[in-house]
């Protein structure tokens, strides 16, 4: 049945037996009783319509569909309807509610700042890394004009002159930043912004170390090429010269090599192609052989002594000896003749403690927090004098990031230096874990 012929036949049907009624009162007791009949069976009904009425524009004021009547007659079923669509409302609003808090949420998570203008520049949204980003605070600059809270003059020019066809790189708060606007809708705008302080950190090391690297090759390689030349032109040249000079090439390709081998090692420490391999390191044999290692560096000009109380330990034994070694060694060159250089393993408070103390040159305060730097040198000359490539506290302190630890520095100019790799308590561990990777 259609839904007119659902309507007007009750309605219809209401009528005729209010009509009947009547005309049985007429019957039985006269015109005038069927007439005050009718009248007041219609006020009654008048009554009831005004009251249904009146509840439905109570309800529009504040439609939940918990609040709707059952209703009467024809407003039974407008009553029932009005409830099956408040209530699909009310699901698709849950549903918008839901999606809103998911990507909300997910705008939140992003590492990327999200800022939401209007057309004419007003802040309606921004996540937390727009906040860190731009200095902008939500709750405070709400409805505030963006170029009146981010006061810098490219930005400005940015904003207002609509070129977004490129993106915008300015420093801003101590930050490098991108920003992008990308307009959406007809009155609306998103700005974006990308921190790429990190990554223009990671370049200009990059950028340091290509030019670093060719800086050091470029001295040996100039003076193997320079004393091969002379070779070429002086077929002649006495047996003396000529064995000086390449006893003076040996030295050089080998620093070469030396210098190629490091940055090789560092190469392998910072690639996740080259997981480390655990196993068991007996370091009362390790710390005696990097001390060995160290008397026949020193050549009998340094008191080489030994304290060995911690206990083994899990990791890799050849990168764990190449850091402990690379410490030792620096330890010998810059300490002068006649010095003393202790190497300890021990327990520390919470952690394990490998620790080579040397009574060298020492160290300015204002050098330390570079010192793990590739290629980073406090005097140049004096260390290419004791052929150091620069590379050895970089690998020191991969090493030690590979198994969880830290690089200790301190040291006091003039007295001695004392450099303390530590491993954590975690280092312990049994032969079961042996092939297990950090």
């Amino acid at each position: 049945m259609s839904p007119k012929l659902l309507f007007w036949v009750p309605a219809i049907l209401r009528l005729a037996l209010l009509f009947g009624a009547a005309g049985l009162v007429w019957w039985m007791a006269g015109t005038l009783s069927a007439l005050v009949f009718a009248l007041s069976a219609l006020a009654v009904a008048l009554f009831i319509q005004l009251r249904y009425l009146h509840a439905l524009g109570e309800w529009l004021n504040d439609p939940r569909s918990g609040r709707l009547p059952d209703g009467w007659g024809a407003w039974t079923e407008v009553f029932a309807r009005l409830y099956r669509l408040r209530r699909e409302d009310e699901r698709h609003q849950a549903e918008m509610a839901e999606w809103l808090a998911r990507f909300r949420q997910a705008m939140q998570l992003l590492p990327e700042g999200v800022a939401i203008m209007d057309d004419v520049l007003f802040l309606e949204w921004c996540n937390e890394a727009a906040e860190r980003h731009l200095g902008l605070s939500l709750a405070r600059d709400k409805s505030l004009r963006v170029t009146n809270l981010v006061r810098h003059p490219e930005f400005i020019d940015y904003v207002v002159l609509g070129r977004y066809e490129q993106p915008l790189t300015l420093s801003f708060r101590g930050r490098k930043l991108e920003c992008r606007i990308i307009p959406f809708e007809n009155r609306r705008q998103i700005l974006v912004t990308h921190d790429a302080t990190e990554s223009e950190r990671l370049d200009a090391m990059r950028r340091d170390f290509i030019a670093n690297a060719s800086h050091e090759l470029r001295t040996p390689l100039t003076v193997i090429v320079g004393f091969l030349e002379i070779a070429l032109s002086d077929p002649g040249m006495d047996l003396a010269t000529r064995t000086a000079h390449l006893h003076l090439m040996t030295e050089q390709g080998q620093r070469m090599q030396r210098l190629i081998g490091d940055m090789l090692t560092l190469s392998r420490l910072e690639s996740d192609e080259f997981p480390l391999k655990r196993e068991r390191v007996d370091m009362r044999a390790l710390v005696e052989s990097v001390a060995e290692e160290t008397r026949a560096l020193s050549g009998g000009r340094h008191a080489v002594e030994v304290e060995c109380e911690g206990p083994d330990v899990m990791g890799s034994q050849e990168e764990l000896r190449s850091a402990f070694a690379n410490l030792a060694s620096n330890a010998v060159r810059y300490s002068p003749d006649g010095g003393t250089i202790r190497l300890s393993w021990k327990r520390g408070p919470d952690d394990l403690r490998f620790a080579v103390t040397d009574s060298g040159i020492g160290i300015e305060p204002i050098h330390i927090a570079r010192l793990t730097e590739r290629f980073y040198r406090v005097d140049k000359s004096r260390s290419r004098e004791t052929q150091g490539t620069g590379l050895g506290l970089a690998i020191v302190k991969h090493v030690l990031l590979r198994h969880g630890g830290r690089l200790l520095i301190s040291s006091v100019p003039g007295q001695g230096s004392s450099f303390t790799a530590v491993l954590p308590n975690t280092s312990l561990g049994s032969e079961s874990n042996s092939s297990e990777n950090p």
